[in-house]
């Protein structure tokens, strides 16, 4: 057992790090998409709060094997009839797209929910003491949102990090995929899927470790 484990280290290496590129970049786009929704979400006109709801509802209603064959398949449908000629999306892309499309939809609700829980109070505040409103946002109403946002963004990271996984079906050869290929070819799959148990062990020890010392960071920051 030992000695397949040492044969394929370097395959199961490879599919953490794609693994870890999918789950990143899908994370780090879906926060940014959600920390242009979230305020507008709470503070936009009616027409827009309904528009970003409406997106939430969908998403977080839908499989998101769903979304990924959507964007694989749909994507490469719309690109070839926009650029008028076969253009496919690649399964890194569609793989991060898709992650990311579901993973907005959460972060975007997380975001919401922090920033209503911030006392109005703190609004006025800050524009007693002169700021202006992107500058009462910046720097007094976003640390508390963000302290109060960070276990929920801390689950999703996991949970887009375990959704990972799903992205083998176009193709993507990640930690899992790496696993199921080296368990068929040894017949050894309980000490593959061991392994890579591990490994996901391992990346979720140490993002928790990252989160608890960001969330020490902006409790003493707000103190």
């Amino acid at each position: 057992m030992l000695d397949a484990l040492l044969q394929y280290r370097g395959q199961l290496l490879q599919g953490l790090e794609i693994t870890l590129i999918v789950g990143v970049a899908s994370f780090l786009l879906g926060f940014l998409i959600a920390a242009v929704l979230a305020p507008l979400a709470v503070y936009g006109n009616s027409i827009t709060r309904r528009i970003i709801m409406g997106y939430v509802g969908l998403i977080r209603g839908l499989p998101e094997l769903l979304v990924i064959f959507l964007v694989f398949y749909g994507g490469t449908v719309l690109l070839t009839k926009l650029v008028g000629e076969y253009v496919e999306v690649d399964a890194l892309t569609a793989g991060i797209v898709s992650l990311a499309v579901v993973a907005a939809a959460y972060l975007t609700e997380i975001l919401r929910g922090a920033l209503v829980s911030v006392s109005s109070g703190q609004w006025e505040a800050a524009l007693s003491l002169g700021f202006r409103r992107p500058r009462a946002f910046h720097l007094v109403i976003l640390p508390q949102m963000m302290a109060r946002a960070l276990p929920g963004l801390g689950n999703q990271w996991l949970v887009t990090l375990k959704e990972s996984a799903l992205v083998s079906v176009v193709g993507l050869e990640e930690l899992m995929r790496k696993s199921v290929v080296a368990a068929g070819a040894t017949h050894q799959p309980l000490a593959f899927y061991l392994a890579a148990a591990g490994l996901y062990v391992m990346v979720t020890a140490v993002s928790n470790l990252a989160f608890k010392a960001y969330e020490t960071r902006l409790t003493v920051h707000l103190r």
